[in-house]
Formats: C-alpha cells, structure tokens, sequence
C-alpha cells in the first residue's frame, strides 16, 4: 500500500491487529500499534478493545490489564469491561470479576460470571448474583435460566430447578433445547422417570428433536428400575399423545437397548416399528445385527444383514463412525461383523450380476 502512495488509516490498522490477536500473534500485533503510533494515527476503543480481547482469550490478564491502563484519549465501554470480565473468568479470578462488574450493569456480563459460578459449583454466590441483579432491576434472560437449571440439574436438586422453570415461563421465557436436556438428564439421575418421560414429551412438543443422548438416559434410567417394558411402550405413549415417531426415534431407542444387551427388547422394538410401515435403515439393521453376533446367534445376525443388503442399504461413514471407540474391547465380535458384512455384500452384488 505505501509503496503505491496509499497510507493506511485507522481501520486498516485496527484490523491488521485484530487478525494477528485472533491467531495469537501478539507481538506482531503489538508491533502495528506502535506503527500506527509513529505514524501519527491515533488508536481508538476498538484498536485497545482487539489488543485487550487477545489477552483475555488467553487468560494473560496481566497484559490485558497493563493495555487497559494506557487506554488514553478514549473511554473504556461495555465491550472493554466485558472482555475484561470474561478474562478474569477464564483465569478463574472470580473476585476481580465481581469487582469490576460492579461497575457495570450488563445482562451478558451478568451471566458470563453466573455461569462460572455454577460450573465451580458456587451456587449460593450463584444466588447472591440473582438478587443483586434484581435490585440493579436486571431481568434474567433465557441463558441465566439454563445456567441455573444445568447447575441444579448437576446437584440433583431438582426442585429448584422445576421452580427456575416455573418462573422462566412465568416471566414467558422460553425453553430451549439444552434446558430441556438438562432437565431430562437430571430426573434420569435421580430415576424419576415420570417426569424425565413429560420432559421429552414437552421437548417434543416444543418442536424440538431429541438426540441419541437424550432418548438413551430415558432408556438407561428405565432398564435401572429393571422396566424396559416402559420403553417398549414409549413409542405408542408418543403416538397417543399425536406425536411423530419416525425412525430416529427408534433409532436411538433400538441403539441403545442394544449397548445395554437388551436384544430382546430391541427386537421388539423392531418389530414393532416394522409393522407400523417404518423402514430400518443401515444403522438399525447392524446395531441388531452385531447385538446377535455378540450372543452367538450367527444365523440370526446373518439373516439381517441379508435383508440389509437386499434393502440396499449403503455402507457409509456415518455406519463405520457407529462403532467407535466404545466397541473397541468387541473386536472380536467387530471383525466377525464386518467380515459377514462383506461376505453377504459380495453375495448380494453377484446375484444382482446374474440377473
């Protein structure tokens, strides 16, 4: 640019030190601040605003602290106190970020602390925080009710986390879906499944789609009380309710019955979802397959990765990535899968040759 005559001005400088904080190249950064210095450009909040970010992504407070002293010419806004805020929590100085929010009163600041906090398990200061927020007449937004709700979760203190809830729908906040997973993980942890099971039932209502996580704690928490029959039946509860129950959802219930040996209420699930028109794909067909191989039953497993290959079902990245590592101490099983996989799948290719 120089050698064309072309000098550079504030917002080249500044974003020339915003990259190099970006990828950590402080020095060079530091290095174009004192370029734009000597060439008569002034910095502005945002040239010390990027210089200061870097740090406190780094938790190097010292530095951020030591560029924050010699802010000059400018005022330090919401943006500099929060990222300094946001520093001391990621260098778990919680003390120093009370201080200085102190001076602040800003709703993302706020919980920022909250959750480092909760994460530290400081729930009474978590609380104190609250209040102080109330007088300061900061409302919570939907992002200090999860914070809240997962910490409760985590403690198993489940009734203060319905009555985060309550509040967080009085107030006509909504639920997302963490906070529903959070809850539905948390009454899973304390085996009160009936309300874990209205959990889902409100995810769902939600428009919200449950992941294999989610369905696999409903199905860890019910085979603990020894009742997999409740997780047979939770297909038909979904549809009474006028509920979609598609092949994801028995996806993840087959799947997971399945890691916990219950073959036979995973066959039943099969079953079910077969005569209700639903197609298997790939991932049900060797989740079950593997489950029989781990038994014995050769034939049977063999049987399904036929009707596998007939479904013309691909073999893809998402099946190879299903065994992953906590397959691992199955090897034996896995090589006798894979090999009985490849066998039908030449057997299958050549009667398709000769037709």
């Amino acid at each position: 640019m120089e050698l064309m005559g072309v000098l550079p001005d504030l917002f080249t400088f500044n974003t020339l030190i915003a990259l190099y904080m970006k990828k950590g190249m402080h020095y060079d950064a530091l290095s174009v601040q004192d370029r734009m210095e000597r060439a008569s450009v002034t910095p502005d909040i945002v040239t010390y605003n990027c210089l200061i970010y870097g740090f406190c992504r780094e938790g190097k407070m010292r530095e951020a602290l030591r560029l924050f002293s010699e802010v000059k010419g400018v005022s330090p806004n919401q943006v500099t106190y929060t990222t300094l805020i946001d520093g001391y929590c990621r260098s778990n100085n919680l003390e120093e970020a009370l201080s200085l929010l102190r001076l602040m009163e800003v709703k993302g600041t706020f919980n920022s602390i909250l959750h480092k906090l909760c994460e530290e398990g400081r729930i009474k200061d978590a609380n104190r925080l609250l209040i102080e927020m109330s007088e300061k007449k900061i409302q919570p937004d939907s992002v200090t009710c999860y914070t809240l709700i997962n910490a409760y979760c985590k403690i198993r203190d489940l009734t203060s986390a319905q009555r985060v809830k309550s509040k967080m729908l009085g107030s006509r906040l909504n639920l997302d879906q963490f906070t529903y997973k959070a809850l539905i993980h948390g009454f899973c942890e304390v085996h009160d499944m009936e309300n874990a099971k209205e959990m889902l039932f409100e995810m769902l209502n939600a428009g919200f789609s449950p992941s294999y996580c989610t369905y696999s704690w409903i199905v860890d928490g019910y085979c603990t009380q020894n009742n997999e029959e409740a997780v047979a039946g939770l297909p038909d509860e979904l549809t009474r309710r006028g509920l979609l129950v598609d092949i994801s959802v028995y996806r993840a219930l087959i799947r997971r019955l399945c890691k916990r040996d219950k073959v036979d209420y995973a066959q039943k699930m099969f079953n079910l979802m077969v005569n209700r028109g639903i197609k298997g794909d790939s991932v049900v067909y060797s989740i079950l397959a593997f489950s029989y191989f781990k038994e014995g039953k050769l034939r049977v497993a063999s049987d399904l990765l036929d009707d596998m290959c007939r479904s013309r079902l691909n073999v893809n990245l998402k099946l190879c990535n299903l065994f992953g590592p906590s397959y691992s101490v199955e090897k034996r099983v896995l090589c006798l899968f894979w090999d009985q996989l490849a066998q039908n799948m030449k057997k299958h290719i050549q009667h398709l040759n000769l037709v």
